[in-house]
Parts: structure tokens; sequence; C-alpha cells
């Protein structure tokens, strides 16, 4: 979940569109895009944005509706659409050799995709492109497109996250290669662009991701282009015993990789046996809050959390609203709010690193955050991996160690925006 500073945007067409705008950046989840989706005449503050609604259903996990707005988006352009016809005749003809061709795709699109809860806030933002192939009546292809990273925060929170584990002694070349496995685990789902972009950037990706709403699931395999393929049912199981025909098609390698439970975050955590190399957390409910059992020192989640992360290496990486005024613990007997001002974000940090590196007991591990550009966030960010630096000048080697592997991480996997930026923003050690 995000919130923006107040911004005035205006409303555009309902339908896939190209002619919105012109620009030269390279990155098409700039943010300077974000006029195309945010969308409303009032613009800021989470308030409705304008748009078609393309799903809506009513939750039962406490997200109230649940809903996805489709806006025309104005890259690529349509000069460019034949580049993803070609592929996707490709990949066709990779994956089914000896069928016959009966007929060429045909892109009718692309448009900026936004999960809303309670109508209210926007929980995600993803880029799509949809297409049909000729000679099947009624075909239609909805691709959410991975490299395309649209809200700064999700960006903030993978370049720190890929940036530090590759400052811990962890082979993160042979991961993006494919020569070993990274095993990922996302808690929250949203739209699904970070476990997307993850298993679409590393080969040696192998993404959990657990979603407390069948809701959110839903509304991200139908109207946000994650692959179904990826969902697992209670039992372990693979929803589906073989991917679609879409799915075959537009995600072979990656689809494979991603496993999408619909679960409780702590009552996975605490049930799990695996070991994770990183954890990505993102997770607010209807309310736009941050599960208090979520970072509660003493909750069974932060103990259990800390036995399913890598003992050398293993990072873990929180997104926190740092605008919070107070938070209400609905565990206290009143039920009021009782973090103050300031405390908010100090607080959560402070419980993550005692959780997960012994309380400064240990001689490992380093905990920092970093603020988000253009929205009221901040990631917060703890490894194991960094000998516990004592002073400013143990700090400042980790500091100029991030910023030397950020730029590697750019190479290694191509990103389509730079790391380095977000790791220096207010780069702040957690006491």
């Amino acid at each position: 979940m995000f919130n923006s500073v107040r911004i005035n945007f205006k409303s555009g067409l309902r339908r896939f569109s190209t002619a919105i705008r012109s620009s030269h950046i390279d990155d098409e989840g700039d943010w300077a895009f974000a006029s195309e989706w945010w969308g409303g005449e009032g613009g800021g503050g989470g308030g409705a944005s304008a748009g078609e609604t393309v799903f809506r259903g009513i939750s039962r996990s406490g997200n109230g509706v649940v809903s996805v707005l489709a806006h025309p988006c104005s890259k690529p352009d349509k000069l460019h659409w034949g580049r993803a016809e070609n592929w996707l005749q490709q990949r066709y003809t990779e994956i089914y050799p000896g069928l016959k061709n009966h007929g060429k795709f045909v892109t009718t699109g692309y448009q900026w995709r936004t999960l809303h809860f309670n109508d209210y806030t926007r929980e995600s933002t993803v880029k799509v492109m949809a297409a049909y192939r000729q000679g099947e009546p009624g075909s239609m292809f909805l691709m959410q497109q991975a490299h395309c990273l649209a809200v700064p925060y999700v960006k903030s929170l993978i370049a720190a996250g890929l940036a530090t584990i590759s400052s811990c002694n962890y082979d993160f070349k042979k991961a993006v290669l494919g020569r070993q496995n990274m095993n990922i685990l996302c808690i929250g789902h949203g739209g699904g662009s970070i476990p997307l972009f993850l298993a679409s950037k590393i080969r040696g990706a192998i993404v959990h991701i657990v979603e407390i709403d069948p809701i959110v699931i839903s509304a991200s395999i139908q109207a946000m282009g994650f692959p179904s393929f990826s969902v697992i049912t209670p039992s372990g199981k693979r929803a589906f015993a073989k991917p679609d025909h879409a799915d075959e098609i537009l995600w072979k390698g990656t689809h494979e990789r991603l496993f999408l439970f619909n679960s409780d975050a702590e009552q996975f955590i605490l049930e799990s046996n695996n070991i994770y190399d990183i954890i990505f957390i993102d997770a607010y409910d209807g309310d736009d809050i941050f599960p208090h059992k979520l970072w509660n020192p003493h909750s069974p989640f932060l103990q259990a959390l800390g036995n399913c992360l890598h003992p050398d290496h293993g990072t873990v990486v929180v997104n926190l609203h740092s605008y919070v005024d107070l938070n209400v613990d609905p565990s206290h007997p009143s039920g009021l709010p009782f973090v103050p001002k300031g405390q908010y974000v100090s607080q959560v940090s402070r419980s993550y690193k005692d959780a997960l590196l012994g309380n400064g007991n240990s001689s490992r591990g380093f905990a920092y955050t970093v603020s988000v550009p253009w929205l009221y966030n901040t990631s917060l960010v703890v490894c194991r991996g960094f000998g516990r630096p004592e002073d400013s000048s143990g700090q400042n080697l980790v500091f100029s160690t991030l910023m030397s592997k950020a730029l590697e991480v750019d190479k290694l996997i191509n990103m389509p925006f730079s790391c380095l930026q977000y790791i220096k923003r207010s780069f702040t050690p957690v006491d």
C-alpha cells in the first residue's frame, strides 16, 4: 500500500489508448507517468480515481470492496506494438512447434490497472498488455508487464533488498543465471508486481507469495494479468494440474517458479519449514493499517520469522508508512492509539532488528531505513550478512558496499531504473 503527496491530475479515456503523451523516458514505470493512472480531479490522498472498473468483489478478510480500475497508458505507443506481436508469435512457435499456424497475434493495447480496497486506498498499480490470436474467436491474453514497476516504494524495496543480499557473501550472479536457487517469500500480494518482477529477472528465483484475501488473488489473476498457474491449494498442490494455453505462451519459464498461497501470514510462517534467502513484507489491510501482530516484538510471527531466515545472509525488507501520526494497537483494552507521532517507523524497525538479529547480542547483522521519493513510505531492511558495525566508520563501510553492489545489481539484471537512487535516499542505520 502507498500514499502520495497531494497532486491534481485529470482523468483520461476509459479505453485502451495510445495518444496521451510522448516521452523519452526509458523506464515505463517512471513516476512521470503517474498522471495516467492516479486520475481524478482531486488526485491525491488516496481518493478513488477515475477509470473503468474491470473487477469488483466483496472481501471477507476485512478489505471491504476490492476493485480494479483500468486507465489508458501512453507507452509503448502503437508504433511499437508489433514487437509484442512478434514476441508472442515466436513464443507460440517455440512452445507448440508441431501445431499449424492458424493466425497471428494482434495487440489491442496497454493499460494501467490499479487495485483498490474500500473504493478508497490504492493497494497496487501494474501495467498490462492485451492481445488476441486470429483464428481463435474469443481468445484474449492479458499479460502483466513484469519489467514495469509503477510505484516508487516497490522500486525502493527491490533495490534495497537485492543490493543488500548481494553485499552479504551471497552469490547473486549465480541466482540471476539460474545456477542456484534464490528462495524468496513475499508477504502481501496486491497485484503481484514484486514477485513477478523477481521471478522474471532472476532465473533461480523460487518465489512463495502469501495473501490472506482470496478476492485479492482473484483480482490479480482476472484483471491484473498475474499467471493463474501460480495458485496453490490448502493441500499444498497446484490448483491447476497443467498451465493453461495463455500461461504457457506468456510465462513459460516463470510461472513454474511462482507459488501463491491463500493464507494468513502468521499461520504460514508458524507452519513453514522453509528457509528463505530474502523476505519482502508489504501487508496492509482495508483500513490501511500494518497489522500489529506483524511487528509486535512479542508476537509469534516475528519469532518464527527469524527461524525461516537464512542465518548467514538472510534479508528482510518491509514497507512502512512514515507519515503515520498514531497507530492503533488491536490488542490494547481501550483500542486507543498508542504510538506517538514520529516514533512509528523507529519502533517497528527496532522490533524487527531485535527479533532477527538477537537483541544486540549477535556480532553479525545490520538494519537500516531509506525514504521513498514522492511517497510517505519508508523501506526497512534487516540483514544477517554484515558484520555489525560498532561506529560511524563501520556504518560508512556498509553504505559504500551497498552503493557498489547496487551498481552491480543494475547491470546483472538490466534494471529499468537505478537501484542507487533508492538506496542513498536518507540512508539511516537502525539504532
